[in-house]
């Protein structure tokens, strides 16, 4: 950096408070001595200073120089040279010129006066630039693995097995508002500032005073859903068990018909059985699993059926789960309060009345009145393995199915505790768990669904008690209901449909975190797979149960569905299972079993498990809720429908060229828009919130107007692991053996065709957006 020379007159100005006399003085005469030794060299004989003008100051002693700038040099000549070369040097020292160069004056007085308002405007152009720079981080503020860390490191097992202690111990009753009341309390204590208890009055499906029955025709022998037969005594010592296995929403009524064994209920299995005999009401026996129930019992409805007597075999549970002798309770309901489809239950609003949601009498049964209604005996396991439960081709079967249940309205409650964001509190990230059960039905997985939602949110009060936010509101929700048919999130998130589907930008669920202890399964829509594979490599390092396990994009259990299928909202969930049920059919889980009160502290008696699910849904959440630029990939999503369209079961050129150019957009809005936006520099306000916008609505492309019963609309979710392809396609496929006609099958196509199409001009109109606001600024 060069020095100034300073101008005589200059030194009676006032400035010789910078220095003190003496160091002005030694100084001034330095740099005298230095100019005139400049001036002595060869060929510097017709230099001239920029003044011509002898000022006398009235106090020498008074001199101010400027003496910051000056940098140490090897010689005086070679410190005047570079000063000369400097273009922002202006000289201000002045000395009487020699009167031979007095005709140069007014070349060298312009000279001076060009230089002197370019250095100004220098001096202004960096001011107002600097004054326009965001400010550089603090050193203060803490790294965001180092943020993170110091939130999860508050969460302990032993704590959550302390919270999920309490649950257990409150009386549970029909209605769960009293469990609701006291979430609600223990979440404010936390110190959630803002707490609702949200009642809504629904229609649901409850069993009658005594349990239904099944009665075999010749013998007339009648045994309850469990296998136990109808004694007087049992009659009148009613279980929860023996009246909560049932199915809610079934028909009512007798039927008295020829039970046929239908297997899984598959496409095949109905063709092959309906070649073979008229099923005409007639009783199914359908084994879950496999499908969505709802889905087959749609195609036992269209074929005629008239009841079906439902059970799960031994064969495809873990052998850790001896359940042969256990029934079950299943929902018919697909979702939110029958009375009320697609809108809210709230006061005013007009009650349909479904309380019947199939025209099927379904009874769910235990694989040991299987066995005794087919006289088969109770013991079948071979050292190999075991034997699949099937009725004799020969045997004919005649019974008398019972089915009696009362609709009734209840209320259910919602407890809904926000966290409000500082930079956006307009974009919400909801965490869901469940607190309703029926009776000992599912056990306690929602006492631990709910310990840990809890543990959660007192981990991340304590960092908002020492003043930190996250960027966007974080929702906690405690659904009721969820036995039924996720009846409280449906309801609730009909209620505020236009707020959340402008608003949330995720859904991360508790869903029964801890269902085994041998295996560690995260489901993610294909936006969130990298964020939740992320999240597993930080979270489990160095724990034994928490291997990194592969992330995929199938259907899963509970309240995320409203989210994901009528929202379109990216969703991710952890849990623990065991790995014979990742093996077995899929959708066992639809049944819900009596479980002893211990099952969970069995599994997982230090909490270890339910810790590390916590921290997984813990880290997924404050990145999510944190994170400037949402953690969603893009390309991600034109990669997974270029997997769904592998195979040559269909003639599908269309859709794959539709998805090549799906994978090219997506391609150029992540190197174009989104890598930028990991630049700070890059990081505008409105340039974030656009971009966040078009990634929030990624997913909303590939929701279906209507899919089969108890698919996702969300065409991006597979049936389950096995499936690789398009879950719609798959059927459509399937249904054309039925009707022989590939009707279903076009419609299908077309369904898929317009979602990718859809998501591709959403993705060059994300382009053409950003390419016309910022044209001119890049």
């Amino acid at each position: 950096m060069a020095y100034h020379k300073v101008n005589a007159d200059q030194r009676t100005q006032g400035h010789s408070q910078y220095l003190d006399n003496d160091d002005l003085q030694a100084t001034t005469l330095e740099l005298e001595w230095d100019m005139e030794k400049e001036l002595e060299e060869p060929g510097f004989d017709h230099f001239r200073l920029d003044g011509t003008v002898d000022h006398h100051s009235g106090n020498p002693q008074n001199t101010n120089i400027d003496l910051e700038p000056i940098q140490p040099s090897v010689s005086p000549k070679g410190r005047f040279q570079r000063l000369q070369e400097d273009p922002d040097y202006v000289s201000h020292y002045t000395r009487p010129a020699p009167k031979s160069n007095r005709c140069n004056f007014c070349r060298i007085f312009k000279l001076f006066c060009t230089v002197l308002t370019l250095f100004i405007f220098g001096i202004l152009l960096g001011y107002y630039a600097h004054k326009k720079c965001p400010p550089s981080p603090t050193p203060s503020e803490p790294s965001v693995p180092h943020f993170y860390h110091e939130i999860l490191k508050e969460i302990k097992a032993e704590n959550i097995q302390q919270i999920f202690r309490d649950l257990i111990q409150l009386p549970r009753k029909e209605e769960d508002t009293d469990i609701a009341m006291k979430l609600l309390v223990q979440w404010t204590s936390c110190g959630l500032e803002d707490v609702q208890l949200v009642n809504y009055s629904v229609l649901l499906d409850l069993p009658g005073s005594s349990s239904n029955t099944v009665t075999l025709k010749n013998s007339g022998e009648c045994f309850y859903p469990s296998g136990q037969k109808c004694y007087r005594e049992t009659k009148k010592l009613h279980s929860q068990d023996l009246l909560y296995s049932y199915a809610a929403y079934s028909a009512k009524g007798t039927l008295e018909a020829e039970v046929i064994d239908v297997q899984y209920g598959t496409v095949e299995d109905l063709v092959l059985i309906q070649v073979m005999t008229n099923v005409t009401n007639k009783i199914a026996l359908l084994k879950l699993g496999q499908s969505p129930l709802l889905y087959k019992l749609s195609l036992l409805e269209e074929a005629g059926f008239g009841g079906v007597l439902l059970y799960v075999d031994p064969c495809d549970l873990p052998k850790t789960q001896n359940l042969s002798d256990k029934a079950f309770m299943v929902s018919l309901n697909n979702g939110g309060d029958p009375s009320t489809p697609g809108y809210p239950s709230i006061d005013g609003n007009y009650r349909h009345n479904r309380s019947n949601l199939t025209s099927l009498l379904v009874q769910p049964i235990s694989a040991l009145l299987i066995k005794r209604l087919v006289s088969l005996p109770e013991d079948r396991s071979k050292s190999d393995g075991c034997i699949p439960l099937k009725l004799p081709v020969t045997e004919k079967r005649i019974i008398s199915l019972n089915v009696q249940t009362v609709p009734t309205y209840k209320t259910i409650s919602n407890v809904i505790g926000y966290l409000k964001g500082s930079t956006f509190p307009d974009r919400y990230v909801i965490v869901g768990s469940h607190h309703n059960s029926v009776y000992g039905y599912s056990g306690q997985e929602w006492a631990s669904s709910t310990a840990v939602i809890t543990a959660f949110i007192q981990a991340l009060m304590l960092k908002v008690e020492r003043g930190w936010r996250p960027d966007r509101t974080i929702v906690f929700c405690s659904w009721g209901g969820t036995s039924f048919g996720n009846i409280g999130s449906y309801e609730w998130a009909e209620d505020l449909k236009k707020v959340l589907q402008r608003n949330v930008v995720a859904y991360v669920s508790l869903h029964n975190p801890v269902r085994g202890n041998s295996s560690l399964h995260p489901v993610a829509s294909p936006s969130l797979q990298q964020l939740a594979t992320e999240s597993q490599s930080l979270t489990c390092l160095g724990k034994m149960k928490c291997p990194g396990s592969n992330v995929s994009s199938v259907q899963m259990q509970g309240d995320s569905d409203y989210f994901i299928n009528h929202l379109g909202v990216p969703t991710v969930q952890f849990s623990y299972e065991d790995i014979k049920t990742l093996q077995s059919p899929s959708f066992l889980f639809e049944a819900l079993f009596p479980a002893h009160n211990t099952v969970t502290e069995e599994l997982d008696p230090l909490f270890n498990l339910h810790e590390t699910i916590a921290k997984l849904t813990g880290e997924v959440t404050l990145q999510i809720a944190s994170e400037p630029v949402l953690p969603f990939n893009a390309l991600d999503i034109a990669l997974e429908v270029q997997n769904r369209l592998k195979g040559d079961q269909l003639d599908i050129r269309q859709l794959l060229a539709m998805a090549s150019r799906l994978r090219d957009s997506a391609e150029l809005f992540q190197s174009d828009e989104m890598r930028p936006a990991n630049d700070p520099k890059e990081r505008a306000p409105i340039r974030m919130r656009m971009l966040n916008d078009v990634l929030q609505g990624l997913e909303q492309n590939f929701l279906v107007q209507q899919a089969p019963p108890g698919f996702y609309r969300n065409i991006l979710f597979r049936l389950d692991e096995k499936m690789s392809q398009f879950s719609v396609l798959l059927e459509a496929l399937e249904h054309c053996k039925l009707r022989q006609s590939n009707e279903t099958l076009q419609a299908a196509l077309s369904k898929v065709l317009n979602s990718i199409n859809s998501a591709q001009v959403y993705f060059k109109a994300g382009l053409d957006v950003f390419e016309t606001a910022f044209a001119g600024k890049k």
